[in-house]
This record gives C-alpha cells, structure tokens and sequence, in this order.
C-alpha cells in the first residue's frame, strides 16, 4: 500500500497484523480528491487501522493530524508508518466511543472507518454528530459496506452524500442544528 497523492506520494504503508481491510486506492483518490486541498485542515481518522488516511491527508497538507486506534496490537505497525512522515501525526490508543466522548475541540474532517462487521455504525456516527469533535463547518466521512445503509438525518448531521466503490461506500456527513 503506498501514499497516492500530496508531499509523500509514492512513500510505503504497511499493514499491521490481525483482521485490516485497507482503503483501496480507487476510494482514497476519490475521497481526497473530493475534498480539495487540506491545508490548515485538522483531520481525525477513527478505526485508523495502519494510518492509511491520515498519512494521507497529512501528505495533502492536513494539520494536525490525528489517529485512533483501539487495538494494540495495530500500534507498533501504526507508529512505523507516521514514523516517515515528516508532519506531526498524534497516534491516540482508545476506543473512537471513549475519543468522541472525550474529545475537547473539533476537527476539520472526521474519518471512520470502523470493521464492516462492526454492528454499531448508527451509534458511532450520533456520537460523532454529539462530539465535541465536530464543529459548524466539520465534514464527517463513514467507510461502510455497499449493502449497509444509515440514516439521512442523526443527532446532529445530516447525511449529503454516498459515494460507491465496489463493495464498499463512503457516506458523507455535515452538522445541522437539531430541532
């Protein structure tokens, strides 16, 4: 797996041990590409995984950057791959549910992508919409399966865009105010 696009295009990321589904390419290029340029941005890539999308938007110029990642046993993987990057990457080891809680100021764009098993993907997208992580102008992006779905409307985003790249999606997020 390689960096695609921005400062350290070409750079390699390797995939920790244990179950990983990594971005493919095609959706990463989409994805960046859709958001323009990252510069001054803050990004948060929950279920970081090997850091794939962080790096990437650190290479696009995001700052700071910052990875959640609740297995261990991912981190000296982690760590090595943000280890050949120049820009600072914060690599936080927490469940995203305990991060969001916590969370005390926002972020620009809130990556998720949680295991395609993973069974709470209306939960973690309504605690993300209730975080302090996400302010007024916050873009909140979920990878997920072609076949799953989530709401138009959670506590505190509303949905503007799904995107498909073969089996999987990415859901696009922006804050609404609740009534």
């Amino acid at each position: 797996m390689r960096v695609i696009g921005g400062r350290y295009r070409g750079r390699t990321i390797t995939c920790p041990p244990g179950v990983i589904r990594p971005a493919m390419d095609k959706m990463k290029e989409s994805v960046f590409a859709s958001l323009g340029d990252l510069e001054g941005m803050s990004f948060l890539d929950l279920f970081s995984g090997s850091g794939s999308m962080g790096i990437e938007a650190a290479s696009r110029g995001a700052s700071p950057v910052v990875l959640v990642e609740r297995d261990r046993g991912k981190l000296a993987t982690l760590n090595a791959n943000i280890a050949m990057v120049e820009t600072e990457i914060r690599v936080v080891s927490a469940p995203a549910e305990r991060f969001l809680l916590r969370a005390s100021h926002p972020f620009s764009l809130i990556f998720l992508d949680p295991p395609f098993d993973y069974p709470y993907k209306i939960d973690i997208i309504t605690k993300t919409g209730q975080s302090k992580a996400v302010c007024p102008t916050s873009r909140v992006l979920i990878h997920l399966p072609t076949r799953e779905s989530l709401p138009d409307r959670v506590r505190g985003l509303r949905q503007t865009d799904r995107r498909i790249y073969g089996g999987s999606a990415v859901v696009w997020f922006e804050p609404v105010a609740d009534t």
